[in-house]
This record gives C-alpha cells, sequence and structure tokens, in this order.
C-alpha cells in the first residue's frame, strides 16, 4: 500500500518537468529507472527480511515445520530455502510480468495513449492485479494440498508453454472482449477522451470513455496471464505468503518499468520462447522431475533443488534475451506486400 501511494502521489508528480519535451522525457526516464531501482532493491529487501522473520519463528517453536517439506531441517536451513523460494518466486513472476508489458505497450498503442494516460491505466491495472491475484493465491495454495491437483497444474503449464512457443501471437482485438461487449450494453462508450478520466457525459448520459475500455483490455488480459503464473509460483512454494509476497513484489514495480523497457522491448524478440520453456520447466518440476531426485533419507518427497530451479530460470530467460541481441528479428512482410508476391507467384505458375 505504501509503494502504491508513492507511486501515484509522488513518484508520477516527480516525474513531470522539464522545459522542452526532450528535457520532460529525460526526466521522466530518469524518475522511472530510480523507482524500478527502488522496487528491486525492495523485494530483496522483503525477502531478506522473510528469512529474517522465518528463522526467529522456527528456532523458538520448532514445531511449525511438522507436515512440511521443511520438516526435520536446521531452522537456519529451513528459512534459507524459503529464502531462495521468495527469490526463486519473484525471478519467475517478474520475467512474465515483463512478457505481459509486450503485451500491454501493444493495447496502448492500439488505443493510442499518451504517457499520462498510460500511468493511469498502469497504476489502476497494478491495484486489480495485486486483488486479483491474492484471490487466485489464496485459492490455489488449499488446492495444492492435494496432490493430483499439483500434477494438473504442472501439465497445464507444460501445454501452455509449449503452446508459448510454438504459436503466433494473436492480434488485439478489445471490440471481441465480452466483458467489453457486455459493459457496452449497460452504458454508451464515446469514441472521444475526456482528459485521463475513465467516464464521461455524452449527450447528457453517463459513458465510458476509450481509456476505461483500454483498463478493461489490461486487466482481462492480466488475469488470463495470473492462470499461467499463479500456477508457476506454487509450483515453486506452496507457502501462501512465500507465493503472495513474491507475486506482488514483482507486479509493484512494473508501472516504471514499463517505461523503462518500452523502447527496449522489441529487442527481445526471443524472450517468449524462454518464457515459454520456463513454464515447461516449472511444469516437469511439478510433474516428472521429484521422482529423479527422491531420497528416502534427506529427500523423501522428492523436491527439486532450490538452487537448481532458480539456475535453470536464469540461464532460460538471460540466454534468450541475449540471443535476441546476436539474433535480428525476422523482417516484417506486409499484408499488400505478400499478396502481391502471392499474385506473383500464381502468375509465375
Amino acid at each position: 500500500m505504501v509503494l502504491l501511494a508513492l507511486d501515484l502521489f509522488v513518484i508520477e508528480r516527480l516525474a513531470h518537468g522539464g522545459a522542452t519535451p526532450a528535457q520532460q522525457a529525460k526526466r521522466q526516464m530518469a524518475v522511472s529507472i530510480a523507482w524500478t531501482v527502488i522496487c528491486v532493491l525492495t523485494a530483496l529487501g522483503v525477502a531478506w527480511a522473510f528469512r529474517q522473520f522465518a528463522l526467529s519463528e522456527i528456532t523458538a517453536n520448532p514445531a511449525l515445520l511438522e507436515d512440511t517439506r521443511y520438516f526435520k531441517m536446521e531452522p537456519a536451513k529451513a528459512a534459507g530455502s524459503l529464502f531462495l523460494e521468495f527469490l526463486t518466486g519473484y525471478v519467475v513472476e517478474l520475467s512474465l510480468s515483463i512478457d505481459n508489458l509486450f503485451v500491454f505497450l501493444v493495447i496502448f498503442r492500439y488505443f493510442g495513449l499518451d504517457h499520462g494516460k498510460q500511468h493511469r491505466v498502469l497504476f489502476w491495472g497494478i491495484v486489480g492485479a495485486v486483488v486479483f491475484r491474492a484471490i487466485f493465491i489464496g485459492i490455489g495454495s488449499v488446492l495444492v494440498s492435494y496432490t493430483w491437483v499439483l500434477i494438473v497444474m504442472g501439465v497445464f503449464l507444460i501445454v501452455t508453454g509449449i503452446k508459448l512457443v510454438v504459436s503466433e501471437e494473436k492480434k488485439l482485438e478489445p471490440e471481441k472482449n465480452p466483458l467489453i461487449r457486455m459493459l457496452s450494453r449497460v452504458l454508451p462508450i464515446s469514441k472521444q477522451f475526456d482528459g485521463n478520466h475513465f467516464f464521461t457525459r455524452l449527450d447528457g448520459r453517463l459513458a465510458f470513455t476509450p481509456l476505461f475500455i483500454a483498463l478493461i483490455v489490461v486487466e482481462t488480459t492480466d488475469v488470463a496471464f495470473a492462470v499461467d503464473s499463479v500456477p508457476a509460483v506454487l509450483a515453486i512454494s506452496q507457502e501462501p505468503l512465500v507465493a503472495f509476497g513474491s507475486n506482488i513484489c514483482a507486479i509493484l514495480g512494473l508501472r516504471a518499468m514499463f517505461f523503462v523497457v518500452a523502447g527496449a522491448m522489441q529487442k527481445f524478440h526471443l524472450l517468449k520462447y524462454g518464457l515459454g520453456l520456463v513454464l515447461v520447466w516449472v511444469g516437469l518440476k511439478m510433474t516428472a522431475l521429484p521422482y529423479f531426485f527422491r531420497d528416502d533419507l534427506t529427500n523423501p518427497q522428492g523436491h527439486v533443488p532450490i538452487p537448481l530451479s532458480l539456475g535453470v530460470i536464469i540461464a532460460l530467460i538471460g540466454g534468450t534475451m541475449l540471443l535476441s541481441l546476436v539474433i535480428p528479428p525476422k523482417p516484417e512482410v506486409s499484408e499488400p506486400m505478400a499478396a502481391e508476391q502471392h499474385q506473383g507467384d500464381s502468375t509465375d505458375g
């Protein structure tokens, strides 16, 4: 709540200033970079504070570890394992969230939103994401106590990861969004913006502005992403506080991070393959991999070591980002050009 309040009432005001548009853009970038760094450091601080808290509680009451995967662990080792789970969950969620930014960029371009409108949609989109993630993780943390649920989630993540690698990106069509179609029957939708307002007056009647429609598209898109990301973080840790804390820490810095990486997003054209492989890895971690790490004495439940999991995830994400800088993207062929080429091929035939 403190970070959200600072973002809304302080950071955005600091980003405004500068005599020329170039100076304004430079100031906005500097503030966004600084706030992104603060959010990352805050996440690391939360993870370390949670480790210290867990160590203190477990040392004072070892019975807390009963019926958990940390049973028979020394307090320091159990707290260290929770710390690594928090960091792994944070890296996974941050990586998936960066992929979300690509979609948000397409949405903002579609609606023609300037910096101020983007900030407003991103802020309230993040508020909605916090609420929905809390609901999904609360339900999921209860369901994962059943082994078959973990297996179903794992298979779902494997299928989703494979689809992400092999499928083409879908074209954005907000007019086909079922929620927008339902809202359009309740209130009219204005074709013009009214500053940064979500509602306006149209012929004396209350109406939605295009900015509100953009927010709905962002929110429904994030819910769709949460269907993938929540099972992914629950595969790393079934502790609700670890799952929710790492998830929220990754989401809170998204608004500033968007403006930092917006210009560089197109360079990471291979990132989706890395994210797809991460989902496949996490899905395997929930289904098949535990059998290879099972040990009747030290690891009876067959948990994949957290350092190994974190290393694989960082290698996949970092590797595809580096490859994106080395391998240039394929040139896009416009539809008229493609049609003309097809016609030429037919003539030659």
